[in-house]
């Protein structure tokens, strides 16, 4: 019984990859679900290409400033690629 429940729980890991370093700090503003009430979007189910575009478009300044364009700047091309995808395979 302990064997299959721990088998379990390591194909329930598995499915669900970790989040990558930063995504926390996304879901402080931007949270998951439709239905939440805040004028921030939710980025789980976005396409990641869009996704990684908007990022670097605000580390670069090609977006509107906001706060955002100073945390972007904290994130490498493949620190965003990361966080794109791992957003992106989040259900909404």
């Amino acid at each position: 019984m302990l064997t299959a429940a721990l088998l379990w729980a390591g194909a329930a890991a598995a499915a669900s990859p970790e989040a990558p370093a930063g995504a926390l700090s996304c879901s402080g503003c931007h949270p998951a679900g439709k239905g939440v009430d805040t004028p921030v979007l939710s980025l789980a189910g976005r396409a990641p290409a869009d996704l990684a575009a908007a990022m670097r478009d605000f580390r670069n300044g090609a977006r509107a400033p906001t706060v955002m364009g100073r945390i972007a700047k904290g994130f490498t091309d493949p620190e965003i690629d990361a966080l794109a995808a791992w957003f992106g395979a989040q259900k909404d």
